[in-house]
């Protein structure tokens, strides 16, 4: 079963997480601040970190991204703020996933959950995958399906893994109409939870990163996205 490291300088936040983990089969390790979850994470082997944003010692913000300078462990990142700011923030040092506090336990190890088979999912599909490049409005704008790279104008772009998740399955459906479930259910690998602003979120940070090619992701009032090409 999966090992977590639980991140945050509340005791009462860590136990809980620890004992519903636990209670899934899952091995907890637990920090009381960033600073500590760096120094674990680059001297042990885990397979999730859930983390805190508001610690002592060095913020989840800036923990994530000095874990992202050498790995690239899944990271579900906890808050007491719902503020769009502070998600686009994570999902751009490359989170997998945001979870506002007060949250369910239950709904969290879902997520967990959702966010470990869609990490093993998408190592399974790139090895099963030959190598498929897709080039878009005449070259300027090319993916690299096997290796998930993306190209603009014969510069490669970085995205967070959300974005290239989220890019590469509307490329794969591309000219096809997709609802904001879909999104969220395909792209995610949960059932709806109700928060259709983390996929928006995820789109205007998408659409950023394509720059011009951003008009290929068109917004369809009431019903979703689809992706022009």
């Amino acid at each position: 079963m999966y090992h977590i490291l639980v991140v945050d300088d509340e005791v009462r936040i860590r136990s809980i997480i620890k004992k519903y983990a636990e209670f899934e089969g899952y091995t907890v390790t637990e920090a009381a601040d960033g600073m500590e979850a760096v120094r674990l994470v680059r001297a042990n082997e885990y397979d999730i970190v859930i983390m805190d944003i508001m610690m002592p010692e060095l913020d989840g913000f800036s923990a994530c991204r000095e874990i992202r300078k050498h790995s690239n462990i899944p990271i579900i990142m906890l808050s007491a703020r719902g503020e769009e700011y502070d998600k686009i923030n994570g999902f751009e040092l490359g989170i997998d996933d945001y979870v506002v506090k007060p949250f369910s336990p239950k709904e969290l190890m879902l997520r967990i959950e959702a966010v470990m088979k869609r990490t093993k999912s998408n190592g399974v599909d790139n090895e099963k995958k030959q190598n498929v490049v897709v080039s878009l409005d005449g070259g300027g704008l090319r993916a690299d399906v096997t290796a998930r790279i993306v190209y603009i104008d014969d510069v490669r772009i970085d995205m967070s893994p959300k974005e290239y998740d989220l890019f590469f399955y509307m490329l794969e459906n591309r000219n096809i109409a997709l609802s904001r479930e879909k999104l969220i259910s395909d792209v995610w690998g949960y059932d709806f939870f109700g928060d259709v602003r983390t996929l928006d979120t995820h789109i205007k940070l998408l659409r950023k990163s394509l720059g011009r090619y951003a008009r290929m992701i068109v917004t369809l009032r009431g019903v979703g996205y689809r992706f022009e090409g």
